[in-house]
């Protein structure tokens, strides 16, 4: 295997306060746009919001009655205030947890698919937690909910490029500042599944946590409409196809197959799969695909089930409830994640 001697280590994630169950979600929407939708659209809104699949989610946001018609200047304040809010506490919680203090860290990678700012989140984080003004810093956009391992392959990079350093990796969605409401499918599921939040983790050449041990990425562009966000008068809408649980499938398959050949390693190598939770259907169709077992995706449904997809966030509140579980050294470790492109990407880890 490809061990590199680096290492994640102080896996650590925030939440806004705010709880909605999805009865609470589903009577707030009906109440304020049942008068835009048809009775057809109304329907399925019932039935998402009434699947067992997510029982409740938190939001960044303090009255949900400002979701209606929000102003596009207000949404664009709000990102930047619950995004800076939750990286920096996922951050300094995952410095605290790696006995680390912000001058000890010597890059910064930040992720987002659900808000743009110029100049990046990364310059807010660097004046928010006292980081180094020489801190090489980096903002992705563009993977969607795969994006916390592209943000881990770069946070690695670097670690490996200065051994005494660390390099803080975060990941950050805010995603009801990409609500809309209409006759559109995407949108109706969309709002049922999706919350906020943030994770973070700090990489660096001394052992603890999890041993970085190899990683893939897996692209098929040919899919690019069946998931994306698009642009609908200058804001974001979710765009998602009724075929995208069997396309996820077979990207992620392919992904695995070559991440784990690579290593020489079988699929039943492999302890525990942090798999990013699409929605039901997406986890049912990952988990036929890759012949895993129910309790293979037992901490991804718990995670899912209580706060919904995150976005790219999602996989660290996932590898967190794996280690909350416990697990043994040298266990293996797929984190694996897919999202907008139709991109997967996937991660080879070993427990420490």
């Amino acid at each position: 295997m490809k061990d590199q001697n680096c290492f994640v280590d102080g896996i650590s994630t925030a939440l806004p306060p705010l709880a909605i169950a999805q009865e609470e979600g589903a009577a707030f929407l009906k109440k304020n746009f049942s008068a835009r939708l048809r009775p057809g659209s109304i329907k399925l809104m019932e039935k998402v919001f009434a699947h067992p699949s997510v029982k409740s989610r938190r939001f960044a946001f303090t009255d949900a009655g400002s979701l209606v018609d929000e102003d596009p200047d207000k949404r664009v304040e709000r990102f930047t205030r619950w995004a800076l809010r939750l990286s920096a506490e996922a951050g300094r919680a995952a410095l605290k947890r790696a006995g680390l203090a912000p001058r000890d860290i010597s890059g910064l990678v930040v992720n987002t698919c659900t808000g743009y700012l110029c100049p990046g989140l990364s310059t807010y984080l660097i004046e928010e937690m006292g980081l180094g003004r020489s801190v090489k810093a980096y903002d992705l956009v563009g993977s969607g909910c795969g994006g916390a391992v592209p943000n881990l392959q770069l946070a690695g990079a670097l670690a490996r490029e200065k051994p005494e350093g660390a390099v803080l990796s975060v990941s950050v969605e805010i995603c009801s500042c990409t609500f809309q409401m209409g006759d559109d499918a995407s949108l109706i599921i969309s709002n049922a599944i999706f919350g906020d939040g943030a994770g973070a983790a700090v990489v660096r050449a001394r052992p603890g946590g999890f041993a970085l041990v190899d990683s893939a990425s897996r692209f098929a562009p040919e899919y690019r409409e069946d998931i994306r966000f698009v642009h609908r008068n200058g804001q974001l809408h979710n765009q998602l196809s009724a075929r995208l649980p069997g396309l996820a499938a077979q990207t992620a398959g392919a992904l695995v197959q070559e991440l784990l050949a690579a290593n020489g390693l079988a699929r039943g190598s492999i302890s525990r799969w942090a798999v990013h939770p699409g929605g039901e259907n997406v986890i049912n169709s990952v988990q036929d695909k890759l012949g895993l077992a129910a309790r293979d995706m037992r901490c991804t449904r718990k995670v899912l089930s209580g706060l919904g997809n995150m976005s790219s966030a999602t996989v660290w509140f996932i590898l967190r409830e794996m280690e909350l579980e416990g697990l043994r050294p040298g266990e293996l470790v797929v984190m694996l994640a897919f999202g907008a492109g139709l991109s997967a990407h996937a991660y080879l880890l070993r427990k420490v």
